[in-house]
This record gives C-alpha cells, sequence and structure tokens, in this order.
C-alpha cells in the first residue's frame, strides 16, 4: 500500500505548497497499450473519479458563465447536472460532507449514520469507526474487495482520517495543500492503469471564501482556477487511450457558502450545490429530469425523508457505474436508482 499522505502534508507545510513527490506529468502516455477492464463490467465505464470542489456555490457557475469557467459549463452541457443539490442536512462542514460522500451515509450517528461531527485534524476519534460506534464500509472498501485499485487525492491534511478508517481499501493516500501540486499528482496517478475509484479534492474555493468572502471577488477567481484544474483533468482522459471512453467524472461540493461563512446548515447559499456527471454513455440535461423518483427542491433545505440530489449519493453512484452493489448499510442511493446512463445496465443489486 502506498502511504503517502503523512509524508506530504509535513512537506506541503514546510515547503509552503511545494511538490512533495515525484514530478509527474500532465498527460498521461499516449502510447501505453489500451488497459484490460478492472472490473467484470458490462457497461463502458470501468474507471471512475470522484471530484469535489470545497465550497463551491452553484452561483458561482453561472455568474462566471462559460468564459469565468469553461470546463464547468462543458461538463454542465456534455453530461446530466443540476445545480441545486443538497449537501447533508445536519452540518455543511467539509469532513463532515466529504465522509458522507465516500460512506453513503447521513452524519448523525444515532440515527445510523457516519459520526463524523468535527471539522479538523484531531485524533480522537481516531478513526469513521470509532466515531460511529461501528463498523462504517465505504466505496473504497467495496471497489477494493472487488479487485479495483483506489486512490485518495486531498488538499487538506484533515482528510487523513480516512486513511485510518479504511487503510487496507484505500491503496494511494496523497495529501498536498497546493491544488496546483495536487493535481500534478494525480495527472500522474492517471498512467495507472489498476485505478477503479479515484477521489480528488481541491480546496482553493473554500480557502478564499474564507480569507477573502465566498462569491467576492477572490473567491470567483479562486473558482476560476481550480476550473482550469479540472480542465487538465478532462484534456488527460480525452487524451489517453486507457482512459476516454472509459472513465467517468462525478463532480460535486460538500457546501456552498456567501459571505463571510457557511457553517448554518439552515442558508440556502450553504446546503445549495452543483452535481454533475460527465462520461461515457452519460445523458446529456437535467438530473432531475432523468430521475422523477428524485425531488427538486426548489429552495428548501428538505429532510432525509425527502429525496433529493444529495452529495452523499456520490459513494453509490460510483458503483452503480462500475455495476458494483451499494456500500454495506449506506442510505444515500442505496437501491441505485439514480440512472445517468443512456442506455442503463441491469442493476448490481438486481
Amino acid at each position: 500500500m502506498h502511504r503517502l499522505g503523512v509524508v506530504l502534508a509535513t512537506m506541503t507545510v514546510a515547503l509552503s505548497g511545494g511538490i512533495a513527490c515525484a514530478a509527474a506529468s500532465d498527460v498521461p502516455d499516449a502510447g501505453r497499450p489500451t488497459a484490460e477492464r478492472r472490473l467484470d463490467t458490462v457497461g463502458p465505464i470501468d474507471s471512475v473519479i470522484a471530484i469535489s470542489i470545497d465550497g463551491l456555490n452553484p452561483n458561482a457557475i453561472r455568474k462566471l458563465g462559460r468564459r469565468g469557467a469553461p470546463t464547468l459549463n462543458k461538463l454542465i452541457r456534455q453530461g446530466a447536472t443540476t445545480l441545486n443539490a443538497r449537501t447533508e442536512l445536519e452540518l455543511t462542514d467539509t469532513l463532515p460532507n466529504h465522509t458522507g460522500m465516500v460512506t453513503g451515509r447521513r452524519i448523525e450517528a444515532a440515527t445510523g449514520g457516519h459520526g463524523v461531527t468535527w471539522n479538523d485534524d484531531r485524533r480522537t476519534p481516531a478513526t469513521v469507526q470509532a466515531a460511529a460506534g461501528h463498523d462504517v464500509s465505504s466505496v473504497f472498501n467495496v471497489v477494493h474487495d472487488a479487485g479495483g485499485g483506489t486512490a485518495v487525492f486531498a488538499s487538506k491534511t484533515k482528510f487523513s482520517l480516512w486513511e485510518r478508517s479504511w487503510p487496507d481499501a484505500i491503496d494511494t493516500d496523497v495529501i498536498v495543500e497546493d491544488n496546483k501540486a495536487l493535481v500534478a499528482n494525480f495527472l500522474g496517478d492517471l498512467n495507472n492503469q489498476t485505478r477503479s475509484f479515484r477521489f480528488l479534492h481541491l480546496s482553493a474555493p473554500d480557502v478564499a471564501g474564507h480569507a477573502k468572502g465566498f462569491m467576492g471577488p477572490a473567491y470567483l477567481k479562486a473558482v476560476t482556477v481550480t476550473d482550469r484544474l479540472v480542465g487538465k483533468v478532462v484534456r488527460a482522459i480525452n487524451s489517453s487511450p486507457t482512459l476516454t471512453g472509459h472513465t467517468a467524472i462525478i463532480l460535486t461540493a460538500d457546501h456552498g457558502g456567501r459571505g463571510a461563512s457557511h457553517r448554518a446548515p439552515n442558508r440556502p447559499a450553504n446546503y445549495t450545490i452543483p452535481f454533475m456527471v460527465w462520461g461515457p454513455d452519460v445523458r446529456r440535461g437535467d438530473i432531475y429530469a432523468m430521475n422523477p423518483t428524485f425531488s427538486n427542491p426548489g429552495r428548501a433545505q428538505t429532510t432525509y425523508a425527502d429525496a433529493p440530489i444529495r452529495n452523499g449519493d456520490v459513494a453509490n453512484l460510483a458503483l452503480d457505474l462500475l455495476e458494483l452493489t451499494a456500500v454495506p448499510d449506506s442510505e444515500h442511493d442505496v437501491v441505485q436508482d439514480l440512472t445517468v446512463l443512456t442506455a442503463q445496465p441491469v442493476s448490481a443489486t438486481g
């Protein structure tokens, strides 16, 4: 197992964001032979990349338009999208919502959630399982058990929680606080043909929002810079014979934000987020229109009894695209009926 997270995080602090590992190519080697399918899939997708843009208010995408956010607008035009998805209900903070993305669970442990209510680098509880008081599986476990490789690339050191929680299921764990350096590492990993699931976390909009205000000029500039980094990922996929036609992207956010903070979970600017799916055979258009069993919430916050599309749907949608079963004991999209493909294969749940 590739243990890079702690080393890279330490070097990042020491070097003020310098690249903390071997140099990585921006574009995978086009001369590599086409990879064999890593899982026993019937459909075209055998690799899923989940991208979370920390603090991405969907109004920033609207305000910047195609000129300021060309990649995000391209994903909207070419994929299944909503700019009206929801965070978890209890909190609009980074670590609780991201842990929901990979476990498919709500936050509150007492009602079956993952129990991660903090948003810092604390080591007690040391794991998600300790926070929940019981075993908590993840998308990484399901992919790993099916024979696929997994990787996490995060830009906040608090994500070391995941490697401690699922050490045997996360094959590579890279934490680099500088987003540009992190993406360079991520692009280098695209050469690894064993990967079936990668998670990429980009923090620049959230950092700018806390420093200068969400939806302010510095924040919008950070969204533009992040859009360019996502564009590098898309171009790398399109230029690689081992990835193009076989790789899907699920892009969302942990929370939005407006003004000084994103902490109040009952504010629409905080709980409203984008949710995009792009890749081979992905339908184009409004993802709610494709999925009448999911309810567009308008401006409402909604409860877990309602059925908006949430960032917590990432795990089981990714597994469904890979034709794998849902995360055990998960809640969000547990029956894997969030449909985004033009010809949806038979569900892994039967």
